[in-house]
């Protein structure tokens, strides 16, 4: 808009008709860029609009048009700069103004040049009232965009949602919206009137009420600022309203206060959420508490039964505890009053014959008594197994000539409908075992396949090396490690899942009621494991079972050791002293009547303190043979301390029972040997004459 009235204002409107001759002057006006326009005095006021930047007339001209048009008000044509070229020659001020008067009163923006006009006056002239023009038409403009900012302003203001308000410094409204009226209807801020200001609560920080002389207002109009007072408002109907408001003082030019603006926001719906929020709060902690209450008391609940289920399985390994004793002693009184039956039953026999002095059937009543004293000695043995209290002798041992040695007795022990197979691994290695107990476990896992397989099948043995880590350990139940592994595989009836994990225990058995004693696994098990090594075991009804051992590797500097059987000489004694220290009485007069007739010459001691005692009164002493488990010095104390007063002396021990001998290379030192009960005369003879020689006798370390 502003370029056209630029454009436009540089049009000039020259009144003609006026007996004045102006060609000379418009050709100059043209040349510099005018665009003239002409009219008559009939048509001045016609063409005389916004367009036209400024007038040229004479005055003759002009007072024709003014007379001819009756134009007595200014409307929007005083701001049109007027140029009068006059005839009067002009002396004095006074003349102008005479001139001047004879001129509409509205005529306010008048220059008057008098004839005769120059042109550089006349130019000079012209634009001095372009520039005139255009200024007015620029102050126009930015009155019109005034106006429209004021405009949009105030509909902004009309339709914001808070409530906007400039008071003067007694607090009347001087301008407002309609939201601010909804709280302020009569005009005036709460704390100057009284009826109004009891609608306004307001809780300071210590929730005290706020007084009127310290309402938002107020204290503008003091010269403070406030921001977020929030007040209660209580309109004459309906519901209470949440507000907040915020409040500037304002300064004239001389800083002094001329009032203040005021801005209410309506809190109502955020007051209305923050309960809601605060009722949700309340009721999630009710919750959480009535939730926390009943999961402590579940916790309780559960922990008391927990206690409760401890305490009832701990009754019942108890009591399973007490039902495998009794098992177990049942089972073990029961074997043993079968095998005394035959020993006491032939011993009084025997006696019977004797005293009618019939000698024909001795030798098949000791038959019989041998007989039923060796089978208590191997229930013994295999308890002792199933215990790990049996004296193990542990060293290293090839497995597959070991087997290869089984390999008669267990095709007789067959039936024909059994086939055995032997697979070994000649890279098995040497095993850490003690090799007579690992026949007897394999005689007893070879018999447990016989007798799955009633109707035939196949036997199978084999070996290898196996090289155990973490995860096939945890898969097998053993420790991470090199192992040698033997493997006993039948195709017999197999063993149902249900009973798979009890085959170990005692007295257990899958076996017709009377043909098991139920110690066969138990005792390789415990064997096994007194030997640091585990067993694994996997079956299915109907297709078999296979009985793992994983017996530790030797090292690989370890050697075998063959074992030689010499001839039993029962007279080998050449009068050496030897010292037999047992507590109890019938082994101790066994021990000196064997000895003696074997050519020794016997010292007998009860305990170890005996024996310290009789030490002193013997001037030689060839041989030590002590019980391990005596009363209060126990057989291997008392022999370091008779080795250290007869240095270099040999010592056999006797052990039935001794857990800390369970180990026989760990507990025995330089010079020292060991002999298991029960033993035979055969045996004692070859013991104690290998105790002279400084070597093991077979089945004696």
């Amino acid at each position: 808009m502003t370029a056209d009235i630029s454009s436009e204002a540089r049009r000039l409107l020259i009144g003609t008709g006026c007996g004045v001759d102006f060609s000379h002057l418009i050709q100059l006006l043209v040349e510099e860029g005018y665009e003239i326009a002409f009219c008559s005095s009939d048509s001045f006021f016609q063409q005389l609009d916004h367009r036209t930047g400024a007038v040229i007339a004479t005055d003759r001209f002009l007072a024709s048009a003014v007379a001819r048009s009756g134009v007595t008000e200014q409307g929007d044509k005083a701001d049109i700069p007027f140029i009068l070229i006059s005839d009067a020659q002009s002396e004095s001020r006074d003349d102008f103004i005479a001139i001047k008067e004879q001129l509409p009163g509205w005529l306010t923006d008048l220059v008057i040049l008098e004839q005769p006009v120059t042109p550089a006056a006349l130019l000079s002239t012209v634009a001095m009232a372009w520039r005139s023009r255009l200024r007015q038409f620029e102050i126009a403009d930015r009155l019109v965009e005034l106006a429209e900012q004021q405009a949009t302003l105030e509909k902004l203001v009309e339709h914001l949602p808070v409530g906007i308000c400039l008071i003067d410094v007694n607090g009347t409204t001087v301008l407002s919206n309609p939201t601010y009226e909804r709280y302020v209807p009569n005009r005036r801020i709460p704390s100057t009137d009284t009826q109004y200001a009891e609608r306004w609560v307001g809780l300071d920080s210590e929730g005290q009420l706020i007084p009127r002389n310290r309402f938002a207002g107020a204290r503008a109009l003091r010269g403070e600022t406030v921001e977020g007072a929030d007040f209660r408002y209580y309109p004459d109907d309906g519901p209470e309203l949440w507000t907040r408001v915020n409040a500037v003082p304002l300064y004239d030019s001389q800083r002094n206060i001329k009032g203040a603006a005021l801005v209410v926001i309506d809190l109502n719906a955020e007051k209305q959420n923050e309960e809601m929020l605060r009722r949700f709060n309340d009721d999630l902690e009710y919750q959480v508490k009535a939730r926390t209450r009943a999961l402590e008391e579940a916790l309780e609940k559960l922990t008391q039964e927990t206690r409760e289920r401890a305490r009832t399985e701990e009754q019942l390994r108890q009591s399973m505890k007490m039902d495998a004793v009794g098992q177990l002693t049942g089972g073990i009184a029961h074997d043993f009053n079968n095998m005394l039956t035959g020993v006491i039953g032939a011993l009084d026999l025997m006696r019977l014959r004797i005293g009618r002095q019939q000698y024909g059937d001795l030798d098949r009543y000791m038959t019989a008594a041998y007989t039923s004293a060796s089978r208590a000695a191997a229930l013994t043995q295999r308890l002792l197994a199933f215990s790990r209290r049996q004296s193990l002798e542990a060293r290293a041992t090839s497995v597959n000539p070991l087997i290869l040695s089984l390999g008669d007795l267990l095709k007789r022990t067959m039936t024909e409908r059994i086939k055995l197979e032997l697979q070994l691994d000649d890279n098995a290695g040497l095993a850490l075992v003690d090799p007579n107990q690992l026949e007897n476990a394999l005689l007893n896992l070879c018999i447990n396949a016989r007798d799955a397989m009633p109707d035939g099948g196949t036997l199978a043995i084999a070996t290898s090396r196996a090289d155990i880590d973490e995860a096939d350990a945890i898969r097998l139940g053993g420790n991470q490690g090199s192992y040698v592994s033997i493997r006993v595989s039948d195709t017999g009836v197999g063993i149902a899942e249900s009973v798979l994990g009890n085959i170990f225990e005692p007295f257990f058995t899958t076996k017709p009621l009377g043909q098991g004693t139920g110690l066969g696994l138990s005792m390789v098990y415990g064997f096994v494991q007194q030997s640091s090594g585990f067993v694994s075991v996997t079956s299915e009804e109907g297709a078999g079972t296979s009985i793992t051992l994983y017996i530790p590797l030797a090292l690989t500097s370890a050697v075998e050791k063959a074992s030689t059987i010499a001839p039993v000489d029962f007279t080998c004694g050449k009068g050496q002293t030897i010292l037999v220290v047992e507590d109890d009485d019938s082994v101790r007069l066994l021990l000196a009547s064997a000895l003696e007739d074997f050519g020794y010459k016997v010292h007998l001691a009860e305990d170890g303190q005996q024996a310290l005692s009789l030490l002193d009164g013997l001037h030689a002493l060839d041989l030590l043979i002590t019980d391990v488990g005596l009363p209060g010095l126990n057989g291997r104390q008392l022999a370091e301390i008779i080795q250290q007063k007869r240095p270099s002396l040999p010592v056999l021990f006797i052990s039935g029972y001794a857990e800390n001998a369970a180990i026989r290379s760990e507990f025995l030192g330089v010079g020292m040997s060991m002999m298991t009960k029960p033993f035979t005369l055969e045996h004692l003879a070859a013991t104690v004459s290998a105790a002279f020689e400084g070597r093991a006798a077979p089945g004696a370390v």
